[in-house]
């Protein structure tokens, strides 16, 4: 599945990181316990947009009339990550068929590393024990980096892609 090998290259990445935070609205039945009703909202790390392109190129010269300059990436082989101040997207060509919406647990926006931060096996125990199915899970008890990957109702992939150890390691 293109997806999930792009997802892959995705982490291989290690650059996409921005500035942003998820506000959550009612969820469906599905997803039986919201995050505020369990107390303390979870600490998503920083955000970018990983987008499926066509045509690398053309996609770059266009969001360079928004701003967005080139700070990570390899065009040699498809992909190149864009910034404007804290906004960060990533272009992927042929990579993936859908946009990825991307967390990075212990980055802050110019990928240093924060010294105290949610771990991804943290994030991924209060998803399972809120009833939300993950597609792609990491060692629960691993220390290292990390990498989870769910959908949201409308089917649009979320990853939470750790490339830092976990807090105290």
């Amino acid at each position: 599945m293109r997806t999930h090998v792009a997802i892959h290259a995705i982490i291989a990445a290690a650059a996409l990181v921005g500035g942003a935070g998820l506000a959550v609205g009612t969820l469906p039945s599905r997803f039986p316990h919201h995050a505020a009703e369990q107390g303390a909202a979870m600490q998503l790390g920083n955000f970018s947009v990983s987008l499926a392109v066509k045509d690398l190129a053309a996609s770059r010269a266009f969001y360079a009339t928004l701003g967005f300059e080139p700070v990570g990436g390899n065009p040699e082989h498809n992909w190149q990550v864009l910034q404007n101040g804290d906004v960060t997207i990533g272009l992927f060509q042929g990579m993936f068929d859908e946009n990825i919406l991307t967390f990075n647990p212990g980055w802050d926006s110019e990928k240093n590393t924060l010294e105290e931060f949610e771990d991804v096996r943290q994030i991924q125990a209060k998803l399972k024990d809120a009833g939300v199915e993950l597609q792609l899970e990491t060692d629960p008890d691993g220390t290292g980096i990390g990498h989870i990957v769910l959908a949201d109702p409308d089917g649009n992939q979320i990853m939470f892609d750790q490339h830092v150890p976990a807090p105290g390691h």
